[in-house]
């Protein structure tokens, strides 16, 4: 089949190298030509673990294509995905612009029926309005269809290549056919392609995601109750994890959660309610609660040093706001580099792959380190901000040796309060026994 992907940003970037790979013939589409050119010559802009394979395979086999012009992007494609931005606006609503302007684009230079997939993660009603502004100009059959993504940045090619389930929303049969047979080689173990209404479908993305976050944030909020009750969080973990009603996964206590879904998703849908005139008091909750939560490590910090940073150097490990991705965006680090500057504070950072994103974002106001070590040189504390499996296992003795001070904040858990007692360390964690002097 042939296909075409408007936007090649995270979402459009995986799904038209995932298409091409079971066999069909993709054409991406950007605006952005200096993407495209890199695109084009092998360079890909996102870090994304097993997407280069494919992506070098697809290109040289001669099954993915870039292109800046839409018209010929989408010529022959039987179905057009729109996997655009759809940023939050002042008030938390998705900001529709990038869908609907494509949309518009589209309808005079549609030749033959061709289904238009909403990729982006976009509110209830989205389709509707994709149809309207494609049907001012159209002069064939078309159908718009609502197919929510459900990948993880790190494990997105296996998410997509085998997904728990496919969700997809049309009220036409001749779309519904194209999609079945599309998704065919991704559902051959039997995972589902659940077929429901385009309103349904748009919703079930945010619903998804706002159950996931609030997981989190529940027990962030157990995980600092632990601590006043002098409980452990891991074993409160456990204990409820093993529960086949809860489940095991989203359960660890940290510095809440970031990246470019969950805040955006939980803001938007949140808005959806309130022009509903429904006032989702837990969305709201878990909002308010995870804004704190990203800090967590600060206050701990300044009841250690007696309300005083400045002048302190602390090691940031870890600036992507999860492992095996580049991307900050909400990432708890840059709201503690913000808050550790206005204290007074020197951070030093090192993060395997989103060094370059931060530079972008704070410039030189911190230091850069070629690895955990360098970071961690004079330091008087580490941050732990993000899992990477570098940071697990490092040389304590190498740390007790080239630290000026041995504590560590850790917003992620990484390590076992009484192991840390052993090699001599102050050590914070979240919802865990603290280790002092």
């Amino acid at each position: 089949m042939k296909i075409a992907v408007v936007g090649t940003g995270y979402v459009g970037l995986v799904t038209g190298t995932c298409f091409a790979e079971t066999g069909n013939t993709v054409n991406c589409v950007d605006i952005d030509e200096k993407k495209v050119d890199k695109l084009r010559n092998g360079e890909i802009p996102i870090y994304e673990p097993g997407l280069d394979a494919l992506f070098d395979r697809n290109i040289k086999q001669g099954r993915l294509h870039f292109t800046t012009n839409l018209k010929e992007g989408i010529e022959g494609a039987k179905v057009i995905f729109l996997a655009l931005p759809t940023p939050p606006g002042e008030d938390g609503s998705a900001d529709l612009q990038y869908v609907l302007k494509v949309a518009s684009d589209l309808g005079p230079i549609l030749e033959d029926y061709t289904v238009i997939v909403d990729k982006s993660t976009v509110p209830v009603g989205t389709a509707e309005k994709v149809r309207a502004k494609i049907a001012e100009n159209a002069k064939v059959d078309f159908s718009v269809v609502s197919n929510p993504e459900f990948l993880r940045e790190g494990v997105a090619v296996e998410d997509f290549m085998k997904p728990d389930r496919v969700v997809v929303g049309t009220t036409s049969p001749k779309a519904q056919e194209v999609m079945n047979k599309l998704y065919a080689p991704m559902v051959r173990q039997g995972n589902p392609v659940i077929f429901m209404d385009e309103a349904s479908a748009e919703l079930t993305k945010y619903a998804a995601n706002s159950f996931l976050a609030t997981k989190i944030t529940f027990m962030n909020e157990i995980a600092n109750l632990c601590e006043l009750l002098g409980a452990d969080v891991d074993m409160v973990r456990k204990g409820i994890g093993t529960d086949t009603r809860i489940g095991k996964r989203f359960l660890f206590a940290g510095i809440g959660y970031g990246g470019s879904c969950f805040p955006k998703d939980v803001q938007a849908l949140a808005k959806s309610a309130k022009d509903a005139d429904y006032d989702f008091k837990i969305l709201n909750s878990v909002m308010d609660i995870n804004h704190g939560q990203k800090t967590r490590l600060i206050d701990k910090a300044k009841e250690y040093y007696g309300g005083d940073l400045s002048g302190k150097t602390i090691a940031l490990w870890g600036l992507a706001f999860k492992p095996y991705t580049d991307d900050i965006r909400e990432a708890p680090a840059l709201y503690n580099i913000e808050e550790l500057l206005k204290a007074g504070a020197k951070v030093k950072v090192y993060d395997p792959e989103a060094m370059k994103n931060v530079r972008e974002v704070v410039g030189d106001k911190i230091e850069y380190c070629v690895d955990e070590y360098h970071a961690a040189e004079q330091a008087d504390a580490i941050f732990i901000m993000t899992e990477w499996p570098i940071f697990r296992t490092p040389d304590f003795e190498k740390l007790s040796s080239i630290l000026k001070g041995k504590v560590i904040f850790d917003g992620r858990n990484l390590y076992e309060p009484d192991a840390m007692k052993e090699n001599g360390f102050v050590y914070y964690s979240i919802g865990r026994k603290d280790i002092h002097e």
